[in-house]
């Protein structure tokens, strides 16, 4: 049986294929940056900017939670992982508007912090991919 044949049989859809696979790369790459990133400072300068490294530790989950989802497939995983990409999304311009509009609230930068221009921006365009493709995974 090829791996079409299992996704009919399953009843999922397969979100990792074409550029789909290139998202999971991103966010697996992602999911190692936030992480490692908030761990490390969490575990040793937690009480220098508590908030912005309790939200890279979010971002980190996030971008494990929808990482999963791609790679798990199906209708129910596709939608989980459009609803966490929008806010994913939605934290990005919340989080960048308000370390560009208040910046003394964040002493050290987070993964969002400007819209994610310390990762090239990547935080901010890779949700907005990742729905464009998931949208696009519906209608097949």
């Amino acid at each position: 049986m090829t791996s079409g044949e299992a996704e009919v049989a399953s009843g999922r859809t397969r979100l990792i294929s074409g550029p789909g696979m290139l998202l999971v790369w991103l966010y697996g790459v992602m999911v190692v940056g936030a992480v490692s990133r908030s761990v490390v400072q969490i575990s040793t300068e937690f009480d220098r900017a508590p908030l912005a490294y309790a939200l890279s530790a979010v971002a980190g989950v996030v971008y494990g939670f929808i990482t999963y989802s791609l790679v798990r497939g199906g209708e129910t995983a596709r939608k989980a992982a459009f609803v966490c990409c929008a806010a994913e999304l939605a934290g990005v311009l919340v989080v960048g508007t308000w370390t560009l509009v208040e910046p003394s609230a964040f002493p050290d930068a987070t993964v969002w912090s400007d819209f994610g221009m310390g990762y090239l921006f990547i935080p901010v365009l890779l949700p907005v991919s990742a729905m464009y493709w998931l949208r696009k995974a519906r209608a097949r």
